[in-house]
């Protein structure tokens, strides 16, 4: 058992871990989308896309490959924005927690 723990391992395992994360964002969504009838992004969505996008940023920095650490430091920002934007708007509005997700009137 312990050949197979190696640093090695336990960085593919972290890798899965973010992916898998990172790939839940989805779930949330589609979920959200059925329970509303209509598409909708939760704010879940965004809490996933960042989570799985740290932990994807740190295995592409550990795999020093370029490539994949540029895509991901982009997506953070953007997953970021996203956030700030969402904030500043309720914010604005005076809310504190999300409002339901609920069909309008003019959704069939």
């Amino acid at each position: 058992m312990a050949e197979y723990l190696t640093w090695e391992n336990v960085w593919i395992l972290i890798g899965f871990g973010g992916q898998a994360l990172f790939m839940s964002r989805f779930l949330v969504q589609w979920w959200a989308s059925e329970k509303a009838g209509r598409s909708v992004v939760p704010l879940a969505f965004w809490y996933f896309s960042v989570g799985g996008g740290v932990i994807l940023l740190l295995y592409a920095i550990y795999k020093r490959d370029p490539v994949f650490i540029s895509g991901q430091a982009l997506g953070l920002i953007v997953y970021g924005r996203n956030l700030y934007l969402i904030f500043a708007e309720r914010a604005a509005a005076g809310q504190e927690t999300p409002p339901p997700a609920t069909k309008s009137p003019s959704d069939p």
